[in-house]
């Protein structure tokens, strides 16, 4: 490990890109939104300037022009896509929350339940496996159902064609769902969902340091019905505080107005691009490596179950060469994801975010051919 961050220090004029699954390669524009920024003086303006009302009102417009959500939906700026899980379970749940987990990170928004002292319940399936939805047993006196979209530990992806039929099964319930590695490539329908969430530093090719969720009107009541009945939402970015200062454009603190500014520009090129054409130009740059990795005489592709494999986070067992692949990839000028938690050692991730290239995707795979 220590060669790995002795060639990473070495390669500060060599031409590098990131493969990791976040933070990310940086989006193609940044640089020159990142200079434009200094040259007017976008990181010393006042967040309650007139200035920065126009930057977070036209930012939070291309957020929902790219997806597609609903006008009366809320939208708010906070620090992480971990915030997020837990002001959602704060402001959604009086006592009971459904977690489907099959990973690092939709288990995290299950233990942030139990740490915020509610009593979650959970369906959990093995590391690399997705879930039955055809037969569940949800108790009704479930507020939140929290789905992870894309598992980043896992490289699993959750087809939200099969959880849409459950909004009619449990109609009083929220729905949450975490897009922090599918967006923008995520397809989201938000009439089944109430809550929608992703950071920055994955798909949008961003820094680290922002997060973005959406609420529907029900969400925000939730809210409000729990605080007014004396529940604890949170004393500072709970949702209505947040709704008050977005209603003007603002918000409740001093934000990282450079990061929302950067999201705002890196949107607007994203949108010119267009998200059908972001799609499709992630489905074929997915194709072209499960296609390698199948066919690979001594790795394998983890999800061994087609139709739930990621598209933006392809996870591949490496076994004992993992370590040796990274630094050897490393030296060419490509830095890979390792795995999660217990694969740490023994699998690679690759993301797959629009900031990469066919191109790019075509010469990594080159290296690992003659690994």
């Amino acid at each position: 490990m220590n060669d790995f961050y002795a060639i990473l220090d070495t390669m500060q004029k060599q031409s590098v890109v990131f493969f990791t699954p976040g933070p990310a390669q940086l989006y193609p524009t940044v640089k020159k939104h990142i200079q434009t920024a200094l040259e007017t003086n976008i990181c010393s303006i006042s967040h309650r300037s007139k200035q920065f009302e126009e930057i977070f009102s036209s930012t939070i417009a291309n957020i929902k022009k790219l997806f597609n959500i609903p006008k009366n939906y809320h939208v708010f700026f906070l620090s992480s896509g971990t915030e997020a899980m837990a002001l959602t379970i704060l402001n959604c749940v009086d006592t009971e929350s459904f977690h489907f987990v099959n990973g690092s990170f939709s288990k995290r928004f299950f233990k942030i339940a139990e740490a915020l002292r509610k009593e979650p319940k959970k369906i959990e399936v093995d590391f690399g496996k997705g879930f039955d939805f055809t037969n569940l047993n949800i108790p009704q006196s479930t507020e939140v159902i929290c789905f992870t979209h894309n598992e980043t530990s896992t490289g699993v992806f959750t087809l939200l064609k099969e959880v849409y039929p459950l909004r009619k099964q449990y109609p009083d319930a929220l729905f949450a769902l975490d897009i922090v590695s599918s967006a923008p490539y995520a397809d989201v329908d938000f009439s089944k969902f109430d809550c929608v969430f992703f950071s920055v530093q994955k798909g949008f090719g961003l820094p680290a340091g922002l997060g973005v969720i959406a609420l529907s009107p029900r969400t925000m009541q939730k809210a409000i019905d729990l605080y007014e009945k004396g529940g604890n939402i949170g004393s500072y970015h709970n949702f209505p505080i947040l709704l008050h200062y977005a209603q003007k454009n603002q918000t409740h603190e001093t934000p990282p107005v450079l990061e929302i500014y950067l999201l705002g520009k890196v949107l607007e090129d994203m949108l010119d691009t267009g998200i059908k054409t972001i799609r499709e130009e992630t489905d074929a740059k997915a194709k072209l490596l499960y296609d390698f990795f199948e066919n690979h005489p001594r790795w394998s592709v983890f999800v061994k179950e087609k139709k739930l494999r990621s598209p933006t986070v392809i996870t591949i067992n490496t076994g004992s060469e993992t370590a040796k692949i990274k630094l050897y990839l490393a030296e060419k000028g490509y830095i890979v994801g390792g795995g999660y938690g217990e694969h740490k050692e023994t699998q690679i991730r690759i993301a797959n975010f629009p900031t990469h290239t066919m191109e790019q995707m075509k010469e990594l795979l080159k290296a690992f051919e003659n690994f």
